[in-house]
């Protein structure tokens, strides 16, 4: 079964988009080919379920990591032997060697382009071969991890062929006669063009590996490890959000028998930041990429779903409240079809009345609380939710982020804390703010 999160899920979390400001995807956006863009892509859409797959992955970042090797290739350089190995042509080397000859011949005579776009594709691949053996021959595989140790083999075999032996130099290639230069070209884009192929794919992983595991060492992230979903727990260790460069982290821990954190604090007390770094958090660890904490360990989930920031559907005829209880529906329909899931809520039915938003989320918490195969994270303003679950659940972890006040100005320390919140700074800071004198006009001077 593969991992799950719906567009909103990811929406919520900033996770995907190379043009998004501030996604996750864009923090490990740093490959320099089009091919290492197109893996990460795809590797970001696709989250692994396996626990074996999870951490065979995470070993490969977390070696480069630790043992970093420069990707010697520009993008231009990999873009532009791909395109000439796309270019075909006649696969017999006698038919070849006559249209490059006459090539050649329209090259003098009528300045014809053709013969000089084949003379240059050669001359990249040749040093593209060059600076592969380079790479390959100083890359240390002895004690690597077997899926890379075997991308390198697959890459040494290719460049190892007798037919790629004895190649010119590449600032050679310019005086090599037209039938020298036909065999090459006949060499590359036919005989060995499928090879030549995977070995710019292989590159690609390496473009990717390199590129991720230089994140992850410049930022101090660290590499969850991955349990059978049976094992469940998911325990972190100074969790923080990886987009942000000064975050508080926090200690994270759920298990089947405290399998439901209930969260409340203030606005701007860090309850959203909290929760999306958890949820990205276990995203990147089923994709086996670093994550932003100290320390993480992790059981396999099904996936996640988060009801963060639902938007109304006017087109629809859907209140801002509607959207939130077909959104909670929809999480419903998963969690009862017995899916280990992840689940956040984020100020659950702030679409409704005070009354109406206490009955429906003490409701719905009591009832999610029942499934001890999910974890839960489920924040609101309405701390009566929370005295009144504590008197019923011994499952539930209660915590909060704290609001200390200065005098009259709020100080946010972002560090979640045991319990439930008492702070009520509500009116104080609208105080604060002048708001009610403003609409009274006792702050305005004429």
């Amino acid at each position: 079964m593969s991992f799950s999160a719906d567009k909103q899920t990811t929406d919520d979390l900033n996770l995907l988009g190379k043009y998004k400001p501030g996604s996750v995807y864009s923090l490990f956006n740093t490959v320099k080919t089009r091919g290492g863009e197109r893996l990460l892509d795809e590797l970001f859409r696709s989250p692994l379920s396996d626990h074996r797959a999870i951490n065979g992955r995470s070993d490969i970042f977390r070696y480069l990591s630790a043992n970093p090797v420069t990707f010697p290739f520009t993008g231009g350089q990999i873009s532009q032997v791909g395109d000439y190995l796309g270019m075909g042509g006649n696969s017999n080397g006698l038919v070849m060697a006559v249209s490059v000859g006459r090539l050649r011949l329209l090259e003098t005579a009528v300045n014809d382009k053709r013969y000089g776009v084949i003379r240059e594709g050669v001359a990249a691949t040749v040093g593209f071969l060059q600076d592969c053996r380079d790479f390959i021959r100083r890359f240390d595989a002895a004690h690597a991890p077997a899926l890379l140790t075997g991308k390198w083999m697959a890459a040494r075999t290719i460049l190892d062929d007798h037919r790629l032996a004895g190649l010119p130099l590449q600032q050679g290639v310019g005086t090599l006669s037209w039938h020298r230069l036909a065999a090459l070209h006949h060499l590359f884009v036919n005989v060995l063009q499928n090879d030549l192929t995977r070995l710019l794919e292989i590159l690609y992983h390496f473009d990717l590996y390199i590129a991720v595991s230089r994140v992850a060492a410049e930022k101090g992230f660290s590499y969850a490890h991955a349990l059978p979903e049976e094992d469940y727990i998911v325990h972190a260790e100074d969790l923080r959000h990886p987009c942000l460069d000064k975050a508080v982290g926090n200690p994270v821990l759920v298990d089947r028998y405290r399998n439901v954190i209930f969260l409340t604090g203030a606005n701007m007390a860090g309850k959203s930041t909290f929760m999306k770094s958890f949820g990205i958090a276990l995203y990147l660890a089923h994709m086996g990429f670093p994550v932003a904490a100290k320390d993480m360990v992790f059981s396999v989930k099904d996936g996640i779903y988060t009801s963060i920031n639902v938007p109304d559907n006017l087109s629809m005829g859907y209140s801002h409240f509607y959207a939130e209880v077909q959104r909670v529906k929809t999480i419903a329909e998963s969690v009862g079809a017995s899916k280990s899931l992840l689940v956040i809520f984020d100020e659950l039915f702030k679409g409704t009345n005070v009354k109406d938003a206490y009955d429906a989320t003490l409701a719905i918490t009591a009832a999610f609380a029942e499934y001890r195969n999910c974890a839960f994270v489920i924040s609101t303003h309405i701390i009566e939710v929370g005295e009144e679950l504590r008197k019923k659940f011994d499952n539930l972890q209660f915590a909060f982020l704290p609001t200390v006040m200065e005098g009259r100005t709020p100080r946010y320390t972002y560090t979640v804390t045991e319990g439930i919140t008492s702070d009520r700074h509500g009116m104080m800071i609208i105080e604060q703010e002048g708001i009610l004198d403003i609409i009274t006009g006792e702050g305005i001077h004429h």
